[in-house]
């Protein structure tokens, strides 16, 4: 069987012209025939060159890969139990879903605060994100969750300042931000502001942090969709010069002019492009140290799908500078923009990546050194996922990145509330009612919650907040479920593997295998009393980086 399906696909706007009929190792129909005007990628690619390699149209979608991996989440199941409970009093009248605690703590001091553990890892410069920033930030600042600026923002803003360089006013930057700042509820949440090779030249962070009072920062090494650098389309000759002029890869020149001549007539948009980072652990350690002098009370790090030995350096490298939080993210996710082949078939899948990443962390804790909070993220969208990604990695795992999902929500949200105030509602919504409040079963507590000072929560923003409320209830219903009353009390026995090579894979024990002992004893009539959970364990105060001294006939790693 094949895991790819090739050389056909919506993303792409392509199709086979015989589409029960492909080779599957190509893709291409069975018989491919002289009367076919290229539906295919092959044949698209006969016309549009380059232009073929990315999902379509740009700015108004999001893609993400769909690719069948020979293993992912759906290879683990949730186990639930009837009897005890966890966290809570083992009474039937106290023990209800509503009582379960699905707050997380991230950061070394413990001091980001999140409602749900959700983060959404990095919106950057692409025109969807921009569009929907404000259901996107103001639903996860009142829904008390975490949210990325992504790269290349200050760069792209073509009203962005500069001095020596070095970025001293994006407007597009500060609007963000204070999207998010301006609705923050009891402390909960955070704005974090990432950086890639070009944020860091241009001092994307530093401008963050001393003007705009960014208090977390992100260093990025890539992200699970693509192994390259981030990419947008440029529907302006202007722009385009604008970003070649200040060091972007801009594809083709936008300064030549025959391509100048052509731009508006056989192509319609540039490509631009970020360069590739080069990643040592000398270099990572003075970057955090910078980020830290500069004023950052948070340092992330965001790497992507890269092969097991580059998750090993992350693991190491965020260990021995002391990073806050390492958010590692599985091949399968999604994006604004990345090559659609490159997002199908490379890197390290999402549940293969996430036990590794568990082995590593795992490993560096055994031997008493410090790891950072890990968040797993690459194709989650549902509360299952959440508490499966959170027991896997148990208790390293502290929140999930999801970016595709809530960034629908927000779609779906201003969509919607458009259709009501224009009369022209969907006919599959219009059962629910014609009004904002009837349609929207939140509206009218998010109004209430979050409404005041006359200020209107935008309809995007409902979206999200209705979103997450939905996986709330729903993870609080899978934990009640598994008799676990707060996060912190799920473990790798909470989930069970329904092969055996998930089992191998992901070192959770096989679903035949799990309780045996305990079961065994049970039918011998030798059943235990249930243990109370032991209370947690303080962090010793010897658990601080491990860095690295330099001496000669010492420091060896």
């Amino acid at each position: 069987m094949s895991f790819s399906k090739p050389n056909a696909s919506a993303a792409t706007r392509t199709k086979n012209r015989t589409p029960n009929d492909r080779t599957h190792a190509s893709g291409m129909c069975s018989v491919c025939v002289d009367e076919c005007p290229g539906l295919c990628e092959i044949g698209k690619s006969a016309f549009r060159a380059s232009e073929n390699l990315y999902p379509q149209p740009f700015g108004t979608i999001t893609a993400g890969a769909d690719k069948d991996y020979p293993l992912d989440f759906s290879h683990l199941n949730i186990m639930g139990t009837a009897v005890g409970a966890i966290g809570i009093e083992a009474d039937s009248d106290k023990a209800i879903f509503e009582n379960v605690n699905t707050e997380t703590r991230l950061g070394r001091d413990k001091g980001i605060k999140l409602k749900l553990p959700i983060m959404i890892p990095g919106l950057g410069s692409t025109k969807v994100a921009k569009t929907h920033w404000d259901g996107i930030a103001v639903g996860s600042a009142i829904s008390g969750t975490a949210l990325t600026i992504g790269e290349n923002v200050g760069g792209m803003d073509v009203n962005s300042k500069f001095e020596n360089g070095k970025i001293t006013y994006c407007p597009d930057i500060e609007y963000r931000v204070k999207a998010f700042q301006d609705w923050q509820q009891d402390g909960y949440g955070t704005i974090v502001l990432q950086e890639n090779v070009e944020d860091s030249r241009l001092g994307v962070i530093e401008y963050g942090i001393s003007k705009l009072g960014v208090q977390a920062v992100e260093l990025k090494w890539g992200q699970g969709a693509k192994d390259i650098g981030g990419e947008v389309k440029i529907d302006s000759l202007e722009k385009a010069r604008i970003l070649s002029d200040r060091g972007y890869i801009v594809l083709p020149d936008p300064y030549d002019n025959t391509v100048a001549s052509l731009f508006g007539k056989s192509f319609k948009e540039f490509e631009r492009h970020s360069r590739v980072g080069m990643v040592s652990e000398e270099g990572f350690v003075k970057r955090v140290k910078e980020l830290r002098k500069a004023g950052a009370k948070y340092v992330f790090l965001k790497t992507g799908a890269y092969r097991p030995s580059d998750l090993a350096r992350a693991v190491r490298y965020s260990s021995v500078a002391g990073v806050d939080v390492l958010t590692v993210d599985g091949a399968g996710g999604g994006t604004g923009m990345s090559p659609w082949h490159m997002m199908n078939e490379w890197g390290v899948p999402t549940l293969y990546i996430a036990a590794l990443t568990y082995n590593y962390v795992h490993k560096l804790a055994s031997k008493g050194q410090y790891v950072p909070d890990i968040i797993l993220a690459g194709g989650f969208a549902f509360e299952d996922d959440i508490f499966k990604a959170m027991a896997l990695g148990a208790p390293y795992v502290k929140a999930v990145g999801m970016a595709r999902p809530p960034l629908c929500a927000a779609h779906v949200g201003k969509l919607v509330a458009e259709q009501i105030k224009k009369n022209d509602i969907d006919k599959t919504i219009e059962p629910y009612g014609k009004t904002l409040e009837e349609v929207f079963v939140l509206a009218s507590r998010v109004k209430r919650l979050f409404g005041t000072n006359g200020r209107e929560v935008p309809p995007g923003a409902i979206g999200v907040y209705s979103y997450y409320q939905r996986l709330s209830q729903g993870l609080r219903q899978l934990m009640c479920g598994t008799r676990k009353f707060a996060l912190e009390y799920l473990t790798r026995d909470d989930v069970v593997c329904l092969t055996r090579e998930a089992a191998e894979v992901t070192g959770i024990k096989y679903i035949m295998d799990a309780d045996s002992e305990e079961a065994e004893q049970i039918l011998m009539g030798k059943e235990k009393p249930m243990k109370k959970p032991a209370a947690k364990a303080k962090p010793k105060a010897s658990q601080k980086p491990v860095m690295k001294v330099k001496a000669k006939g010492k420091g060896k790693k």
